[in-house]
């Protein structure tokens, strides 16, 4: 007798090792196409009501997004297999779009703010489907790629902390160029990690390629206001 088979929309539904990888491949990538909707509509939000600016202190709002950020990426974690995982995402996602919108703001008040963001949105989305084409068609070492990016995920953020204090521009510049190369090449080791059976969980996977996309955009956003906008 056949089993029923679980539709690829269903988001919710827990991956198994009996589950094809490119099924669960097509659950990330579905999922991750919900999660923009939410992080756009608090990129809106944000615009609108600006709520970092209601905070007065910019340290308290960086401590607020670093405890977001974090706390949510482990509470995600903690429920990469349930339907509170997914719900989770969405509000990350929507927070993230709130976070968002400070740069957004600032592109906007130049004069051809609008063709920044476009051309970032689609540079970002370039970057994503060349990493997707790299991630099945490269013979590449998925754990000798993985150790390489934790490595690489250290140093970003001791120069991330750093660059808090100093506000140096050219670092400002150099870490966002470093991001769009990390974030890039993690883009393409969690792809090939789902195809080869060492993710299970399209959650998590969703996750990974929301934060990488987001900080291309953010950091391919940030590298066009300084060289193409007109200040």
């Amino acid at each position: 007798m056949n089993e029923p088979q679980q539709h690829v929309s269903d988001y919710t539904g827990i991956a198994t090792q009996s589950q094809p990888q490119e099924v669960l491949l097509q659950k990330t990538y579905n999922l991750l196409a919900l999660s923009f909707l939410p992080c756009a509509l608090g990129a809106g939000a944000g615009m609108m009501f600006n709520p970092f600016a209601a905070l007065g202190n910019k340290w308290l709002a960086i401590g607020i997004m670093f405890a977001f950020f974090y706390g949510m990426c482990f509470a995600i974690e903690k429920n990469r297999y349930s339907k509170t995982g997914v719900a989770l995402l969405m509000v990350f996602t929507f927070g993230m779009g709130l976070m968002l919108s400070p740069l957004l703001m600032v592109t906007a008040a130049v004069a051809n703010g609008g063709k920044l963001v476009m051309t970032a949105a689609l540079m970002t989305a370039g970057v994503f489907f060349a990493m997707a084409y790299l991630a099945r068609k490269s013979n590449i070492n998925t754990h000798a790629l993985g150790k390489f990016l934790g490595m690489g995920a250290i140093v970003l953020m001791i120069g991330v902390v750093a660059n808090l204090f100093f506000q140096l521009p050219v670092m400002g510049l150099t870490l966002s160029g470093a991001f769009v190369v990390f974030s890039s090449l993690l883009i393409m080791w969690q792809i090939r990690n789902v195809i080869e059976g060492g993710e299970d969980s399209y959650i998590s996977a969703a996750l990974t390629i929301f934060i990488s996309l987001y900080n291309i955009f953010s950091s391919l956003l940030h590298l066009l206001l300084a060289f193409a906008g007109d200040d």
